[in-house]
């Protein structure tokens, strides 16, 4: 009998992606230059899991960071993994992860205005109940909030924007405009952009009054494509499995495979909700959490102190698995994809990811460069005992 946790840093690349050039990513580094740029890191319990060398063998640069005084003393193997997905999202990297790599890659709008057709928004609007909509462009959603709230409030109009990634994301007041009004207008939108193959809509509800004051809640939903075949998740619970997903992990998989659904928002209750399930969950569960402030509150924003501090703050709380943790336990620490903040723009950047591993039962390995972030899924497969996923190698 046995349990997998996955703890996803989402966006936590560690550099070195071979077609990262291709993606206009070349150089981009997100471990490497928060750690160039915030002198000091302290993650020890994550170098002390091989974080260092892991991602020294991805990049050619050893990040400046070390393990003094840390608490983690359980074997671990560690190394890095590289996406074969056509894109460089979130939602391939958790798929892909997950036994099912995107191969063909998602439609894109284009990022000048109007970047969405002009029938696609008449038909939305028409079946939306709104008049119409503001923005029509790809953006920073902190800034275009800044740029158009008020014109919204006035209006009614929501604003409608992109980014470098396969989305439409609507904008909305929580108030003003109504959170469960902003939802069902994201599932009339879903349902509308599916012939453009698109990967997400994003609920991005807003607050305050005035421009320079408006700040977004913690309640973002994301309506995802359904997954285009079967996932570890799909597996896992098709096998009489516990799927336990906590945080965004029930949007990315379109609350597919999953058994229980946990909602949370913040490093530090996504931190409580996992170690209660990590406590109570029963044998032959998987646990998988993803940390999105990473991606959400410093990445995207370019926002290297604060990034930097968030992953003191993870690593700080990495020893409080020890003594809950059972004794055919897995822990993985990985990442769907980078965001580094030193870079130019504010999207996410093609990097390679950590794949560390951890319990009472490992045996000390370096498992070097793996070939897909499928093989996080494959060994997770193997060590909950089910059949094989179609991509991937285990490193059990």
């Amino acid at each position: 009998m046995s349990r997998a946790i996955i703890l996803l840093m989402d966006s936590f690349g560690i550099g070195g992606a071979p077609d990262a050039a291709a993606f206009g990513d070349e150089g981009a580094n997100t471990l490497g230059h928060i750690a160039s740029a915030y002198k000091g890191l302290n993650i020890p319990n994550l170098t002390r899991l091989g974080l260092k060398e892991a991602a020294r063998e991805a990049s050619g640069v050893s990040p400046d960071i070390n393990d003094t005084g840390a608490q983690i003393n359980l074997p671990s193997k560690f190394g890095h993994m590289k996406e074969i997905s056509k894109d460089k999202d979130t939602v391939s990297g958790h798929w892909e992860m997950a036994g099912l790599p995107n191969i063909k890659g998602w439609g894109h709008f284009p990022p000048a205005y109007p970047s969405f057709p002009d029938s696609l928004i008449k038909t939305i609007c028409q079946e939306g109940g709104i008049e119409g909509i503001l923005g029509n462009k790809a953006a920073s959603g902190t800034v275009i909030i800044q740029e158009l709230g008020e014109e919204h409030i006035k209006t009614g109009k929501p604003i409608f924007y992109t980014s470098a990634d396969s989305n439409m994301q609507i904008a909305a007041h929580q108030e003003h405009f109504g959170l469960e009004r902003l939802y069902k207008l994201c599932e009339v939108a879903y349902k509308h952009v599916r012939p453009y193959n698109i990967g997400r809509i994003i609920a991005r509800p807003f607050i305050g009054e005035k421009a320079g004051e408006f700040t977004r809640p913690p309640n973002r939903r994301d309506f995802a494509a359904l997954p285009f075949g079967e996932t570890l998740l799909d597996k896992l619970k098709q096998a009489g499995k516990n799927v336990i997903a906590i945080g965004a992990i029930n949007d990315i998989y379109a609350h597919r495979g999953i058994t229980k659904g946990i909602h949370g928002a913040g490093l530090e209750d996504l931190w409580n909700l996992t170690l209660e399930e990590v406590k109570n969950a029963p044998e032959d569960s998987l646990i998988f959490t993803n940390f999105e402030d990473f991606d959400m509150l410093w990445g995207h924003r370019r926002d290297i102190q604060g990034y930097a501090q968030g992953l003191e703050y993870f690593d700080s709380r990495l020893p409080e698995l020890l003594p809950i943790l059972r004794e055919n336990d897995l822990v993985f620490i990985t990442a769907d994809h980078g965001c580094d903040p030193s870079y130019k723009g504010t999207d996410h950047t093609r990097e390679q990811v950590p794949a560390l591993m951890f319990g009472h039962k490992v045996k000390a390995e370096n498992i070097g460069a793996r070939q897909t972030y499928a093989d996080l899924g494959q060994t997770v497969a193997a060590h909950l005992g089910i059949a094989p996923l179609d991509y991937g190698t285990s490193f059990l």
